[in-house]
């Protein structure tokens, strides 16, 4: 029985090119089932799709997952494919830094391969398309049960990118961490633990200050006023922002880098 293909990439839903790729995959590996985890990453936010893929991918059926936030295709970059150390699952997408993070929620990549010449792409193979001619294929021929030596030719998995991600830190008083993501709702994710804040101070159920605006740091909605301001623990065990029933993004005028700097209140 063939594995299944998670699918996540910043094609959107406008044009044709995820139904492509799905008819390519269907073609080539037609028992494999296909699951769109989302089409919706910001346009060449390679960043949104790696941490997307990372706190999804545990949720995923062990099997092959796809992943195209791709802005250099045609570029310097490699397409590429991986074995994870823990449950063998397998990445597929550029070598852009967009797989590592959720590779390494599976203890890293023990086997990699660069897809550039692979035996399985579609010809003739377009220089903007890759998730077409070179992912898809490779995505499909891997869960019919191929080895990745059989898709492309063996590289180091420790040369694989990795991201640059941000970290929280102390200044004047203030704990100041970043915003890594915006959700639909206008909640913020930050990249700072709770083991930070609670070294910090910022204690649950206790209020403090977010870019000087009266905040609590709560377990879910409900436990603030609607219009309240919120620091919680969102489903992926990432803290983050919210305004109950409200966006938090637009009230505070927040963007994905932006700093968020928080305190306990006095």
């Amino acid at each position: 029985m063939a594995r299944p293909i998670s699918f996540l990439s910043d094609y959107g839903a406008a044009d044709d090119f995820v139904g492509v790729c799905h008819g390519v995959m269907a073609t080539l590996a037609p028992d494999a089932r296909i699951i769109d985890l989302t089409h919706g990453i910001p346009r060449h936010d390679v960043r949104a799709g790696a941490l997307v893929l990372r706190r999804a991918l545990p949720f995923m059926p062990p099997g092959v997952h796809l992943a195209v936030v791709d802005p250099d295709v045609g570029g310097d970059r490699l397409p590429v494919a991986l074995r994870t150390a823990d449950e063998d699952r397998i990445l597929v997408g550029p070598d852009n830094g967009l797989l590592m993070l959720a590779a390494r929620r599976f203890d890293g990549a023990v086997e990699a391969v660069d897809l550039s010449r692979s035996a399985v792409r579609l010809e003739p193979t377009s220089a903007t398309f890759h998730g077409r001619d070179i992912f898809a294929p490779a995505a499909a021929a891997l869960a019919r049960g191929a080895q990745l030596a059989e898709v492309g030719e063996p590289i180091d998995p420790d040369a694989l990118i990795e991201l640059d991600m941000p970290l929280a830190r102390p200044e004047d008083g203030e704990l100041v961490a970043r915003a890594v993501t915006v959700d639909h709702f206008g909640n913020v994710a930050l990249d700072v633990e709770h083991e930070e804040l609670a070294a910090f101070g910022l204690r649950l159920g206790r209020p403090l200050l977010v870019n000087g605006a009266s905040c609590f740091y709560a377990t879910t909605f409900a436990d603030v006023a609607v219009g309240a301001l919120l620091v919680y623990q969102d489903a992926y065990r990432t803290l983050a922002l919210a305004i109950n029933r409200g966006s938090v993004a637009e009230q505070l005028g927040l963007a994905v880098d932006d700093e968020v700097r928080l305190r306990p209140a006095p």
